[in-house]
């Protein structure tokens, strides 16, 4: 009885935030802010609070976002957007010329994860999807996707009614495969640069669980971390599980070596260039009595500094090799390193651009610098490919509960769920804001010395 009285009050609640949103996102049609005009806020507040219940109950895996890509194609198409679909697979690009300026991109990403949706949300994912290697599996936007998705749309909107106040060439594009680092390369690789204006400036937003809804973070610099992806297999000399002696135990071997590959961080790290190194799979043996011949290690690499970097990889194989040598292996660990994602880098000069407009048009209260992440993010190739690009946060957590509880889900999590309220209608005017200023023709402020 006291879980359903929780149940049916967290439904109530969520029913309150959900109208409040809509109501607030009215607010916004009626009275846009930030020296906006009325007339720059088409569209009906109710149509966002659909559009994103729709996607969230929709969600589709890497490289499998065509129902997704296809709804927003279409609704930016209806805006006079200039739309060419299937770049970089199952990404899109939209189009909107208005004169001489800047190019200036907003990105949005459009797959989700492969983790079943435990939120009891009304519009919560009962989606199934199918992974790389087939087997059929659960899918959930458990990450945002679809609230940046739906602010993406709203900005658009907003950007399409109100030419007057800006000039250039407005890329928006819909990415395909975050969740696995390879969308923005694969857009990269079928022309992004070359079949479309190159941008100048390239913004995203991504939601934040540890801020409170509605409020901006922003990190000028390096921002989030570098990935990279280390497989291991250890030769050890199989055996009878009976008889170790006559064996060189590859189980043993892994399990000194996960320990010893921890004080690469705790022992050989400055801490004020943060590394992160996570043993995620160990993969061996077939029974109880039998000693394997070899143990499969899977590793995750988490740097900023390119000097960590390779000095932790190259502590990697030094302690592999070690320990594989003091337990008598019949030859030395094979390791393979896979670069999967570079640093996310904000351009300072851009960010403090971005971040003073979006103070402008919401209150100074409303962006505040936030620490490093050491999560990954493919947003990084645009930056490597030479365009003035920043990633920002926005917190999507209710502060009350923020303040009373902390931070009770995290991304990834099947509890995630963004507080609508007032996530939603800031990030559209933030991303409103921004792009005007980038295109506003106006030169940068001189940085201060």
């Amino acid at each position: 009885m006291f879980m359903n009285a929780r149940r049916t009050g967290w439904a109530a609640g969520r029913e309150w935030h959900r109208a409040a949103a809509v109501a607030l996102l009215a607010a916004i049609v009626s009275l846009a802010s930030g020296g906006a005009r009325a007339s720059d806020a088409p569209g009906d507040a109710r149509d966002l609070a659909a559009l994103y219940e729709d996607l969230h109950a929709h969600p589709e895996l890497a490289f499998q976002e065509e129902r997704t890509a296809r709804l927003l194609a279409g609704r930016v198409a209806a805006l006079g957007y200039e739309v060419t679909e299937h770049v970089g697979r199952s990404g899109f690009v939209a189009v909107l010329r208005n004169g001489p300026g800047p190019v200036v991109m907003l990105r949005t990403e459009l797959d989700a994860l492969p983790l079943e949706e435990k939120t009891g949300a009304p519009f919560a994912s009962h989606a199934r999807g199918h992974a790389a290697d087939g087997a059929e599996v659960p899918v959930a936007h458990a990450c945002g996707h679809d609230l940046h998705m739906t602010a993406w749309f709203g900005t658009a909107q907003r950007m399409a009614a109100s030419r007057r106040e800006w000039h250039g060439t407005l890329l928006l594009i819909g990415q395909p495969a975050e969740e696995v680092g390879r969308g923005a390369q694969a857009m990269l690789d079928d022309g992004l640069l070359s079949r479309f204006p190159r941008p100048d400036y390239a913004l995203s937003v991504h939601d934040e669980p540890s801020l409170p809804a509605g409020v901006f973070g922003f990190h000028p610099g390096y921002f989030r971390a570098a990935t990279d992806e280390v497989t291991v297999v250890l030769h050890g000399r199989g055996g009878h599980g009976a008889k170790p002696y006559t064996t060189v135990d590859p189980v043993v071997l892994a399990a000194r070596a996960i320990l010893g590959l921890q004080t690469i961080v705790s022992r050989e790290t400055d801490p004020a260039s943060p590394v992160v190194v996570t043993v995620g799979t160990i993969q061996g043996g077939s029974a109880a009595n039998i000693i394997p011949d070899e143990v499969k290690l899977s590793l995750t690499v988490r740097s900023f500094d390119p000097k960590s970097r390779e000095r932790t990889l190259a502590s990697i194989r030094r302690q592999l090799d070690g320990e594989a040598a003091a337990a008598g292996a019949p030859e030395p660990p094979t390791v393979s390193i896979r670069a999967a994602i570079e640093p996310v880098y904000n351009d300072p000069a851009t960010t403090a651009r971005l971040v003073e407009a979006i103070r402008r048009a919401l209150g100074p209260e409303r962006a505040v610098e936030m620490p490093q992440k050491m999560t990954s993010e493919d947003f990084s190739v645009y930056g490597r490919a030479g365009i003035k690009a920043v990633l920002l946060h926005i917190g999507a957590t209710d502060a009350d509960q923020l303040r009373e509880h902390g931070v009770q889900a995290d991304l990834h999590s099947s509890h995630w769920l963004p507080a609508l309220h007032p996530t939603l209608e800031n990030l559209v005017e933030g991303e409103v804001a921004a792009l005007r200023e980038l295109l506003s023709n106006r030169p940068p402020p001189p940085r201060r010395h």
